[in-house]
């Protein structure tokens, strides 16, 4: 398979980018990693006429911690990101999960959120932190959260002419430990459930705050709030499964899907305050 023609613009500058972006408009698409949008053109899937390839701004290839966010930049990869000190353990954690490891050495976690899986990890990391996506264009940067950033399955809040050039993860309250849990066919295929929780406990190990957002079992990634439940964490398990609306598909049955939620609450939970 071979994508539809198209013309291929290589900026050296952001400002360049942005300026080739603001010039074609919606009919152009940004290539980062490439490592959903080349498969997509080869199935003519879409058919942009214009590909800006933002490889040679190597200035957004940076993984930052400080003042209380983890920032990541547009080039960061999912593998330096996997392996970044500076990362939150939860990203650490869920991209261990992405893919294969191939795809996370080219592939960019900020390309991923632009991409809007629902079956993504990273869209559910940003989702469960509250964090946030920074889109320049010629008019400027404007700042997305995260419940407003993902519109839809493959749809998010990105417009033409715009660069997503950062992510923010704000880092979570002091106490807080996490787990990453998913289910799939095969190692490195889709989830067909996923689960990433945040658990905070006070110095005296009483849980405080509990929350999981879940890829593959909705249009967007889905958050809900655990801490009535806890620290009985079957009762989450069956409080997440209740605030869920799967649908059936090729891979799985809703009441399937349902079931990975509630069972993978559990035990991510319990993952997350038993890691010492």
């Amino acid at each position: 398979m071979k994508p539809p023609a198209f013309t291929y613009h290589r900026p050296a500058t952001v400002e360049e980018a942005l300026a080739t972006l603001d010039r074609v408009g919606p009919d152009g698409k940004v290539l980062a990693g490439g490592q959903s949008l080349v498969p997509v053109l080869n199935m003519r899937l879409a058919a942009p006429g214009h590909l800006v390839d933002i490889n040679r701004l190597t200035a957004l290839s940076y993984i930052r911690a400080g003042n209380g966010s983890v920032r990541v930049g547009a080039l960061a990869r999912h593998a330096d990101v996997g392996r970044s000190p500076a990362a939150l353990p939860l990203m650490r954690q869920a991209t261990a999960h992405v893919a294969h490891p191939a795809i996370r050495n080219r592939g960019t976690t900020v390309g991923s959120l632009v991409h809007a899986d629902p079956a993504a990890e990273l869209p559910a990391v940003l989702s469960l932190v509250d964090g946030s996506v920074s889109l320049a264009s010629t008019g400027g940067v404007r700042t997305v959260a995260a419940a407003e950033f993902f519109t839809g399955p493959l749809e998010s809040a990105v417009r033409p002419g715009e660069l997503a050039v950062e992510a923010t993860f704000p880092v979570p309250p002091p106490g807080t430990r996490s787990a990453w849990l998913e289910v799939s066919r095969r190692r490195g295929d889709y989830a067909v459930c996923g689960v990433g929780v945040l658990v905070t406990l006070d110095p005296g190990g009483r849980v405080t705050r509990a929350r999981a957002c879940y890829i593959s079992v909705g249009p967007t990634p889905i958050v809900v709030d655990l801490t009535d439940a806890a620290p009985d964490w079957d009762a989450a398990g069956r409080l997440a499964a209740a605030a869920v609306d799967p649908g059936d598909d090729v891979h799985a049955t809703a009441a399937y899907r349902r079931h990975l939620v509630r069972v993978l609450t559990a035990r991510a939970c319990a993952m997350a305050v038993a890691d010492d």
